[in-house]
């Protein structure tokens, strides 16, 4: 498990802005709050590889709801659910983001606690 995340500076101001507008429950906020306070930004292309950012296809265990799915985490403008694009600030993707391949997050979702792991993270180029 990764002790802090690691994201790109506008990725970090994205998820503050979005904090900012009151978006996420109070258990997402208060935990995505000590999740930034902690977070190492780089800049994008020192952003290692297997790390969850946008424009990367990130395949999800979910231990909670057993199940797998894959996800494409793309800027709010390209968000399209149906073809499985899902924006960088959608709850999965906010749970997600700056963790690496490996990593087992037990998340405050909106219907409850869910403990999910990343199995995969690869480029996405449309």
């Amino acid at each position: 498990m990764s002790d802090n995340i690691i994201v790109t500076t506008g990725i970090y101001d994205a998820i503050k802005d979005h904090l900012r507008r009151k978006k996420v429950s109070k258990n997402e906020e208060n935990r995505l709050t000590g999740e930034l306070r902690k977070a190492k930004q780089v800049l994008r292309r020192d952003l290692p590889s297997d790390v969850v950012t946008v424009d990367r296809k990130v395949t999800i265990k979910d231990h909670t709801q057993d199940f797998e799915h894959e996800y494409v985490f793309v800027s709010t403008t390209k968000a399209k659910p149906k073809k499985n694009k899902y924006s960088i600030l959608s709850d999965i993707a906010l749970a997600t983001v700056g963790y690496k391949v490996g990593d087992v997050i037990e998340w405050p979702f909106k219907e409850g606690e869910r403990k999910i792991e990343i199995l995969k993270v690869e480029t996405f180029k449309e």
